[in-house]
């Protein structure tokens, strides 16, 4: 399996959203590389942050890559202009590659049709049905949700979406992803040490 791992970043995009399994898939010896619509172009996201792209959409292969991670942005409902990510996102899941999605990028991918015969979830259930997508009866009301290959998560809960995603790459698993989850989701003490033995 690849151990490059793709965060999609747009103008816009949500700061706290993905920091947490960025971060942490990168400490766990994945490489994290950005993918926006030109390479070298930068993005500026909603805190102001500048962010430097290395590859292009147009450049992006699911086979050279172990996930594609799409952050939330307000850009996912002014229009069409992240379109195109939601349509690499069906390329990856086509290739059976992970896709990570949180916040608003879960309604691009239910614009997309991604979400029409797989458990998700995201901010809320109207958000998601105001996209007039197909997959309301698979909504679950979660902090998270991963169904084969896909993640969801909402905007509130980007602790959860990185317990989900690194437990998917094997960045950790069983006791140490508890352990992992419970220190930055509960401030639970024990699990410092736990995650460190």
């Amino acid at each position: 399996m690849p151990r490059t791992v793709h965060l999609a970043v747009y103008d816009t995009l949500a700061d706290w959203e993905t920091g947490h399994a960025t971060a942490w898939l990168a400490r766990s010896g994945f490489t994290v590389r950005t993918v926006g619509t030109a390479a070298d172009k930068p993005v500026t996201t909603i805190a102001g942050t500048r962010i430097l792209t290395d590859l292009s959409l147009d450049d992006l292969r699911p086979e050279d890559s172990a996930m594609l991670i799409l952050p939330g942005a307000d850009l996912w409902d002014a229009g069409d202009d992240l379109a195109p990510f939601a349509a690499a996102a069906r390329r990856f899941l086509d290739a059976g590659v992970p896709v990570a999605a949180i916040c608003g990028a879960t309604a691009g991918l239910a614009r997309e049709g991604l979400l029409d015969d797989r458990a998700h979830t995201s901010a809320v259930s109207f958000y998601l049905a105001a996209t007039g997508y197909a997959g309301g009866e698979h909504y679950v009301d979660t902090d998270a949700v991963t169904d084969g290959d896909l993640i969801t998560a909402g905007p509130t809960e980007p602790v959860a979406f990185a317990r989900e995603v690194l437990g998917k790459l094997g960045a950790f698993d069983g006791a140490k992803l508890d352990a992992w989850y419970r220190l930055f989701h509960d401030s639970d003490p024990a699990a410092f040490e736990e995650l460190n033995a």
